[in-house]
C-alpha cells in the first residue's frame, strides 16, 4: 500500500455530516497535525506523554459544511518514513479514526485507545477529511509522534548499598557561641576583682587556628572520646547529625594572671585548646539505659603553662535547662584509657597527650517531651593565688534556632525514651535500586510540584504519634497517615480510585501518594498546605511498559490532558510492593520523629538529572 496515495475507501459518515452535506467544495486537511497530550515538539517528534494518543488537526470545507477527518497512523523506518500502517480502531474495517464532526475551520480529534499504540515507538500519521458527500482527494502533511515517559526505570534490582537512612554529617553554625566564639569578643577578657596585692586572674579567648591541634591519621581505640568521627573533622568548625554534635569551634581559652597595672607584663599565662561533644541516645539499645539520656564533653589541651603559675585547675560548669533531668558532677578522664583525672595541670605539662576531658551525663526522667537547653561556662585557678574568674562559653543556642539543644521524649512506644538533635533535619533515601518505580514517581513530583517538596529549602514534615490534629468522628483521636490516604486513594464510594491498565510484569497495581500520607504535605492532611477534597485534584501518574523497560505516564482518565503541575499533590499506580517498601524505614528509629519534624526525601537514582522536562532515566547506584 502507498501510504501517499489519495484515500479511496473511509469508514461511512454519521448522519449529522450527511444531513449538513452539500455539493461543491471538497474538505481540506490541515497543514500542522500534531498529537499529544502535551502537544509539544523535540526535533519534529511531538512528544506524547500517555499511551491513550490523542491526534489532531484542523479541517476547513469551502461550502461550510460539517466535517470529520480520518486519522491514519504508519510505524516508520530507519529513515522516518511511514512502513506499515497500524490499526488504531477496531470498529471499521480499515482501522483508521475517525473524528466527530467539526464545524469548518475547527479541529478534529480522535483519542486512541489504551493498548493500541507502543510507548517507545516512533510513529507517523496523516488526515483527510469527509463532508459527508466529498472526501479529501489527497493526504494532509505527515506528522511524527512518540510516545514517551516522564521518567524510565528497569525491574527492581536483586540487591542494593543504598542506605535509606544513612546520614553525613552538616557543619552548622552556632547562633549563642559564648565570648570567645562571637569573633567580636576574640582577645577580650574577663577577669576577677583585685587580690590584697594587686593581682587579677582573667580569661581571654582566641578564635580557633587550623594548626592548632596536630592529630594522627585516626584515633587510636583508647582514646576517651564519644564521637569518634569527630577526630578528624576541621579544626575551627561545627558539625552535627540527628544525634551528635562535633564542636571543633570553640578555640583558645588563655588564663592570664597579671598585676592590675596594664603596664606591667603578666605574670604567668596558661593556653588551652577546647573541644566539645555532645551525643545523645535514641533508644536503650544505644545508651543501655532504660532511660533518655545524652553525655556531654570537653576536652582541654594545654599548649602552655608557664612556670610562675606552678599549676592551673579548671572547671567546666554545665547548665541545665529542664524539668526532669537528672544531672551527673562533672568527671574528669584522661586522654586515653579512660582513668579518672581531676581538671589540673602542672607547669610544663602540655600536647595531646596531656589532654583531659570533662565529663557529664544527663538522664530524662519525664514523660511526654522535652526540648532541654543548655549552657556551659569555663572557671579557672592558678596555685599561686586563691584568685577564680569564670567565663561564658555559649549556649545551646538562641530562639528560633536552638541547634544543640538536645530533645527527649517517650512517645515512641514499644521503644524506651531516647533523645536526639532536633535541630538537624535528616534526609530519606528512596533505595532506587529496589524500588525504582516508586523513586521515579517521587523524583517526578519533587521536580514538578510547585515548591519542589522535599528538597532545597521545602523539607517535608512528619506527620508524628505527638500530633494535636484531631478526626471528626466521635470519639475525636489522633489524625494519622492512613486518614490522609483515604482523601487521596480512596478505596470506596463515588470518588473510589481503581488502577490504570498496566503491563501484567508490573504486578498488582497500587494508589501511591505525593507527599506521603505521613507527612502535613500530603493533599489529605486538614488545614495542611495541600489540602484537597478529593485525590482526582492532584496530577494522575501511572507506571507500565515502556520499550525493553517500564516507564511513568500522565494518566488521562481524568484529566485528560494530562497534570498541568500546578495540582497540590500526586496519584500514582505503583506496583504495590514498592510502593509499601519505599518507605519502610521511615521514621528511622535512630531520628526519634515526632510531629512537625522536618526531613528531605532523595530520590538516588535519578538526581543525576537536571530536570524533569525531557525523559529521565534511571541509573543504579553502587
Amino acid at each position: 500500500m502507498d501510504p501517499n496515495a489519495a484515500p479511496s475507501t473511509r469508514p461511512a459518515a454519521g448522519p449529522e455530516v450527511k444531513a449538513a452535506a452539500a455539493a461543491g467544495s471538497r474538505p481540506v486537511s490541515g497543514k500542522n497535525p500534531s498529537a499529544g497530550p502535551q502537544f509539544s515538539q523535540a526535533s519534529g517528534v511531538w512528544n506524547v506523554v500517555a499511551p491513550e494518543v490523542v491526534l489532531k488537526n484542523t479541517v476547513t470545507d469551502a461550502d461550510g459544511d460539517a466535517s470529520t477527518l480520518s486519522f491514519e497512523v504508519w510505524t516508520t523506518d530507519a529513515s522516518g518514513n511511514a512502513k506499515a500502517r497500524v490499526s488504531i480502531d477496531s470498529t471499521n474495517q480499515y482501522g483508521v479514526g475517525v473524528s466527530k464532526p467539526v464545524a469548518s475551520g475547527a479541529t478534529a480529534s480522535f483519542a486512541v485507545a489504551y493498548g493500541k499504540l507502543t510507548p517507545g515507538v516512533t510513529y507517523t500519521f496523516h488526515t483527510s477529511g469527509f463532508d459527508g458527500s466529498l472526501y479529501e482527494t489527497t493526504w494532509s502533511p505527515w506528522a511524527k509522534f512518540r510516545i514517551n515517559p516522564y521518567v524510565t526505570f528497569p525491574a527492581p534490582q536483586a540487591s542494593s548499598t543504598i542506605d535509606p537512612v544513612a546520614q553525613t554529617e552538616q557543619e552548622i553554625f552556632r547562633s549563642a557561641p559564648g565570648g570567645n566564639l562571637a569573633r567580636t569578643g576574640a582577645g577580650k577578657q574577663n577577669c576577677s576583682p583585685a587580690d590584697a596585692q594587686g593581682r587579677t586572674l582573667c580569661i581571654s579567648f582566641s578564635p580557633p587556628a587550623k594548626s592548632a591541634i596536630k592529630r594522627a591519621a585516626a584515633p587510636s581505640a583508647d582514646v576517651n572520646d564519644i564521637l569518634p568521627w569527630c577526630f578528624n573533622k576541621t579544626y575551627g568548625h561545627d558539625y552535627m547529625n540527628r544525634t551528635d554534635a562535633c564542636l571543633r569551634d570553640l578555640g583558645s581559652a588563655n588564663l592570664i594572671f597579671a598585676s592590675t597595672d596594664p603596664a606591667d607584663p603578666p605574670l604567668g599565662i596558661a593556653s588551652f585548646n577546647l573541644e566539645q561533644r555532645i551525643k545523645a541516645y535514641p533508644n536503650k539499645a544505644a545508651s543501655g539505659s532504660d532511660f533518655a539520656e545524652f553525655d556531654q564533653q570537653l576536652f582541654v589541651t594545654p599548649t602552655h603553662i608557664d612556670a610562675a603559675l606552678l599549676g592551673v585547675n579548671l572547671a567546666w560548669n554545665v547548665g541545665t535547662v529542664c524539668k526532669a533531668c537528672d544531672v551527673s558532677n562533672v568527671q574528669w578522664k584522661t586522654y586515653r584509657g579512660n582513668a579518672n583525672d581531676d581538671g589540673r595541670w602542672s607547669s610544663g605539662e602540655e600536647g595531646e597527650e596531656a589532654t583531659q576531658i570533662a565529663n557529664v551525663q544527663t538522664k530524662w526522667l519525664g514523660t511526654g517531651k522535652e526540648t532541654i537547653g543548655l549552657n556551659w561556662s569555663l572557671s579557672g585557678q592558678v596555685d599561686v593565688s586563691d584568685l577564680k574568674v569564670t567565663a561564658d562559653l555559649g549556649s545551646s543556642g538562641t530562639a528560633p534556632n536552638r541547634e544543640l539543644a538536645v530533645r527527649c521524649d517517650d512517645y515512641l512506644k514499644p521503644s524506651t525514651p531516647g533523645c536526639v538533635l532536633p535541630f538537624f533535619t535528616p534526609s530519606y533515601a528512596v533505595d532506587t535500586n529496589l524500588y525504582p518505580a516508586a523513586g521515579a514517581y517521587y523524583w517526578l513530583m519533587q521536580h514538578k510540584m510547585p515548591g519542589f517538596p522535599g528538597t532545597g529549602d521545602a523539607p517535608l514534615h512528619y506527620l508524628g504519634p505527638d500530633t494535636t490534629v484531631m478526626t471528626s468522628t466521635t470519639p475525636p483521636r489522633p489524625w494519622t497517615s492512613s486518614d490522609s490516604r483515604n482523601v487521596v486513594c480512596p478505596t470506596a464510594g463515588a470518588n473510589k480510585w481503581t488502577a490504570h491498565a498496566s503491563d501484567a510484569a508490573l504486578g498488582a497495581q497500587s494508589c501511591d501518594e505525593f507527599a506521603m500520607g505521613s507527612t502535613h504535605e500530603s493533599g489529605g492532611f486538614p488545614g495542611g498546605p495541600n489540602k484537597v477534597t478529593s485525590g482526582d485534584q492532584c496530577s494522575q501518574l501511572f507506571s507500565d511498559k515502556s520499550g525493553s523497560g517500564f516507564g511513568v505516564f500522565a494518566d488521562t482518565r481524568k484529566a485528560t490532558a494530562g497534570p498541568t503541575w500546578k495540582e497540590k499533590c500526586g496519584r500514582a499506580a505503583i506496583p504495590l510492593a514498592q510502593n509499601t517498601g519505599a518507605f519502610h524505614e521511615l521514621p528511622a528509629p535512630s531520628w526519634r520523629m515526632l510531629d512537625n519534624d522536618p526531613f528531605y526525601v532523595s530520590n538516588p537514582g535519578f538526581e543525576h538529572c537536571t530536570n524533569a522536562n525531557t525523559t529521565c532515566a534511571w541509573k543504579k547506584i553502587g
